[in-house]
């Protein structure tokens, strides 16, 4: 399995195409647009909140722009790197339970590791450092 990098900047490029082309839309339409499910949908826009491209009002609409995102998903990005600096490997039930996190919470700090490439999808279907 190995490098999650591809496939999770996928999911912000397609996030990022609609965005760019349609505006400030609701998640229900990028999801539509994007052709992405919800998971999808959360790592995509950690990654993008990594790169300063997203940002959300109201937690309904996003839109281009620096982010607003970066205290809420950083942080949370910090407690599961934690997590895996501490475990060695951990699988998303673990992640999610030990950083008393949301799945969406846990999916979007995820994407957002996953830009700084840090992390790894291992071949025991679970997460680690690079």
């Amino acid at each position: 399995m190995g490098d999650i990098t591809t496939k999770f900047g996928e999911n912000a490029g397609k996030i990022w195409s609609v965005l760019n082309e349609k505006g400030c839309i609701k998640k229900s339409k990028i999801l539509k647009h994007a052709k992405i499910t919800e998971d999808e949908f959360s790592i995509g826009i950690g990654w993008l909140a990594k790169e300063n491209k997203i940002s959300r009002e109201d937690k309904v609409y996003f839109k281009l722009e620096s982010t607003n995102l970066d205290s809420e998903i950083g942080a949370h990005a910090g407690k599961v790197w934690k997590i895996l600096d501490i475990w060695g490997d951990a699988d998303f039930t673990t992640l999610k339970r030990l950083s008393d996190l949301d799945k969406y919470e846990v999916q979007a700090a995820l994407g957002w590791l996953a830009r700084e490439n840090k992390i790894n999808y291992n071949e025991n279907k679970r997460f680690e450092l690079k």
